[in-house]
């Protein structure tokens, strides 16, 4: 039998139910925080490139070496 490679599969099936891709819900279920309450993260903006840079990484980002800091923004928030 195949083991899931999902670290929280109750946040994966509430994403899949709201209609995110298996992919998405994957990337998001398997992240370090996965299924810790938010909030208290500063902004974005405050984060340091290099923290962006392992935020986007820890999410599957593609191409995110070649990316500026408000791409690594837009890309973290649009992912």
């Amino acid at each position: 039998m195949e083991r899931s490679r999902i670290k929280n599969e109750e946040q994966y099936e509430a994403l899949r139910d709201k209609g995110y891709s298996k992919e998405k819900s994957a990337r998001i279920a398997n992240t370090p925080n996965a299924g810790k309450k938010g909030g208290k993260a500063k902004p974005y903006e405050d984060w340091t490139k290099d923290e962006l840079y392992e935020q986007a990484k820890n999410v599957g980002i593609e191409g995110r070496s070649k990316m500026k800091k408000d791409e690594l923004i837009q890309s973290l928030r649009t992912n």
